[in-house]
């Protein structure tokens, strides 16, 4: 019975992202039917019936509803896995990709992209350079006072991120007012209208990489999560095996801020609602928060979609949901979440 029901956890967790993205294609402001819907879906796996679907109705379907639900959860679900690593890794609840400096200084590396080649074509390689450098110095500040570490990750993850987002602010006051600086602002704020089918490969090969290696190693998370001296009495070799949870995380995250902006919270609430359903155990809470993620940041979405005529940046959303809900968490479980 044991094993029965952990196979049905691992296929909801599947399961219900999907049907988060089946539904989203429903949502939005030109309504289709669900006889229409199914006829669509069919012609696109079968290839028979395409010709009597309107090509709007195509358009709208799968170079906008679809692309957006696939690379939404992708995004979100990046985001909650590296947040719940982070908090693995680091033994500090509060510790996300966001808090770390991976997002601003991956945000920056897409700033920066934009100003020196006035495109984002390589944005993807200058948000992984510096998501990276952001995480290693806010871990060699933390690294200062060995008696407090994670008050000092925290610390210096802060002033990390302060620094980015000072660079983030030069780059924008720098940026050309008319075609670059409205360009950064708009992508700051966190949005996924803008996708193109080559965007979507080139971001989701980072993703997918650092989510595979994320789960690959997640047992690995609990032994680093019982501290250093209780991981290398099992043979665990300590540098090892957090940078590459850190270098997967970063992977992860920067893949994620290439394609959508700046999304906050989502790394830091999503890992903790895992914890309250699913336990500490990191073999069940990554793939739970991958799950959860992915359900999320769809749902923001598609309120940002259809709740006004204009669309609202999913970084505005996230912070309105996430900030109230998070203070909600820690009144109710009084911290014993972690």
């Amino acid at each position: 019975m044991k094993i029965r029901s952990i196979h049905i956890h691992k296929l909801l967790l599947v399961l219900i992202p999907l049907l988060f993205i089946t539904v989203s294609l429903f949502m939005g402001r030109y309504p289709i039917s669900f006889g229409m819907m199914a006829k669509v879906i069919l012609a696109k796996i079968t290839g028979i019936g395409g010709e009597e679907i309107p090509d709007t109705i195509k358009t709208i379907v799968w170079d906008v509803r679809f692309p957006r639900a696939v690379m939404g959860a992708l995004v979100g679900g990046s985001l909650a896995i590296s947040g719940a690593s982070f908090q693995g890794v680091f033994r500090n609840p509060l510790v996300s990709s966001g808090i770390l400096g991976v997002s601003s200084g991956a945000g920056f590396g897409a700033a920066l992209s934009i100003l020196i080649f006035k495109s984002t074509a390589f944005s993807y390689i200058f948000a992984f350079v510096f998501g990276g450098i952001a995480v290693l110095l806010s871990y060699m500040i933390g690294r200062v006072y060995n008696t407090t570490p994670t008050v000092m990750l925290v610390l210096g993850g802060t002033v990390v991120s302060s620094v980015f987002s000072a660079l983030i602010s030069f780059a924008k006051y720098v940026a050309d007012p008319y075609d670059q600086l409205p360009t950064i602002v708009f992508w700051l704020m966190g949005s996924l209208a803008s996708l193109r089918y080559q965007d979507m490969i080139a971001a989701s090969i980072p993703m997918i990489l650092g989510i595979l290696g994320l789960v690959a190693i997640r047992w690995r998370i609990n032994i680093l999560s019982m501290g250093d001296k209780e991981a290398q009495a099992l043979g665990i070799n300590m540098a090892f095996n957090k940078g590459l949870v850190i270098f997967c995380s970063t992977l992860a995250t920067a893949g994620a801020v290439c394609i959508s902006g700046m999304i906050g919270w989502v790394g830091l609430v999503i890992p903790h609602i895992g914890r309250m359903l699913f336990g500490n155990d990191n073999k069940v809470l990554l793939p739970a928060s991958l799950s959860l993620g992915a359900c999320f940041l769809i749902l923001v979405d598609n309120i940002g979609r259809i709740i006004t005529g204009s669309e609202i940046p999913l970084g505005i959303l996230t912070a309105l949901v996430g900030g109230p809900f998070f203070v909600y968490l820690l009144k109710k479980t009084k911290g014993s979440a972690w």
